[in-house]
């Protein structure tokens, strides 16, 4: 956007009007016609760009990499009796090390921005055996398993096999 509105300075410098800048750049021509204002207003250091939009960062760059630091030692680093991050702890966490308040259900944003995911824990017995699985899924599950209309089988007591 700021390399368009640069464009337009130069048209505008060029004694453009509103109108052309805009379908020369592809912008409606109320965008123009602003772009025109903040221009005769204050040149090309209106048109530059502002920054990011939105609210500023609570934490800062040291802070949330603090906390990174901090959810990769894992929970029970941090005295937790599960090895489980979930929202409430970590905005606890947030709170204890910086003092900044999160909402624990803003906090997934936080958590996304520094790349990290929504993940479950799988629950698997420890004694589950996986190959014992596979062999029963590939010998004992199709014999269990009732298929209609399989090996000549009638569809239902009504019907007779082909």
């Amino acid at each position: 956007m700021e390399k368009r509105r640069k464009k337009a300075a130069k048209l505008f410098a060029k004694d453009c009007s509103a109108p052309e800048v805009a379908r020369c750049l592809g912008v409606a021509r109320q965008v123009a016609y602003r772009w025109k204002g903040a221009w005769d207003q204050g040149g090309n250091e209106a048109l530059a760009s502002k920054g990011p939009a939105g609210p500023k960062a609570k934490l800062t760059v040291e802070q949330t990499q603090q906390v990174t630091e901090a959810l990769l030692a894992g929970p029970a680093a941090q005295g937790y009796k599960t090895a489980l991050w979930t929202l409430p702890r970590v905005a606890s966490l947030i709170k204890d090390l910086t003092g900044v308040t999160y909402h624990p259900g803003h906090v997934w944003r936080l958590l996304g921005a520094s790349g990290f995911g929504c993940q479950r824990p799988e629950r698997r017995a420890v004694e589950r055996d996986e190959k014992a699985i596979r062999r029963w899924r590939r010998t004992d599950w199709p014999a269990l398993k009732k298929r209609p209309g399989s090996k000549g089988e009638p569809l239902s007591l009504l019907t007779k096999a082909v």
